[in-house]
């Protein structure tokens, strides 16, 4: 899906199964996550809201929940903003992820939690399958669940809400080039191959593997210099 001005979006008219507001709020996620929506660009709640078929109500609640999410930003009088990250803003929050989930996720490693890694499994394979027919929003979502899930493991409530964070602000950038370049895949199976590390107590393995797994979803595919 290529990117467009405001009035021409090609997003999707919604309706009444599940809540205005979520199916606002989902059908803005797939904007972003596929490039529809683009940074900088400022959006109102009426012309999105006159794509949608909808009032203008849900869109602003739908977009106000992104705004907590650090997706959007509140413009006054206009609409909301898609927030837009520098290249050292990614590399910061990418940077700082590495400092916390790698070693928390290596130190998991522990045959004798192996069960506690299996029941991964199930989300490990529904971020493959996801990116294998090319569901980004799909994709976004179970890695979302795989790694709080993971986290949690580690038993430290405050370190999962961080992650979190930090997930939530750069988690749509860099998948829809990697989807299209075919290698979004290669980073979803990295999911597998972290829980089988862990299962079999190899935490050089797992530290490797995530610290690997954090750059990809960054869109670098190969170690930066002086790493």
């Amino acid at each position: 899906m290529m990117p467009s001005a405001e009035g021409r979006l090609d997003l999707p008219v919604v309706g009444e199964r599940q809540s205005l507001r979520e199916q606002v709020g989902h059908a803005l996620r797939v904007a972003l996550i596929t490039g529809e929506m683009r940074p900088g660009v400022v959006y109102s709640a009426p012309v999105l809201a006159a794509h949608f078929g909808v009032s203008a109500t849900p869109v602003r609640e739908a977009m106000l929940d992104l705004a907590k999410e650090g997706l959007v930003e509140a413009v006054r009088n206009k609409g909301f903003r898609v927030t837009e990250l520098s290249d050292r803003d990614l590399d910061e929050l990418a940077h700082i992820r590495e400092l916390i989930e790698v070693p928390t996720v290596a130190g998991l490693a522990d045959p004798a939690r192996a069960a506690e890694f299996e029941r991964l499994r199930p989300l490990a394979g529904e971020i493959v399958a996801a990116a294998e027919r090319g569901d980004l929003l799909g994709y976004v979502a179970a890695d979302l669940r795989f790694h709080e899930d993971l986290l949690t493991l580690a038993g430290n409530a405050h370190l999962v809400t961080v992650v979190r964070d930090l997930r939530n602000r750069a988690r749509l950038y860099g998948l829809d080039p990697l989807s299209r370049q075919g290698a979004l895949a290669e980073s979803a199976q990295e999911h597998v191959w972290i829980l089988d590390a862990l299962s079999r107590g190899d935490s050089a393995a797992a530290e490797t593997l995530m610290r690997r797994h954090i750059r990809h979803v960054r869109g670098i595919w190969a170690d930066r210099p002086g790493d």
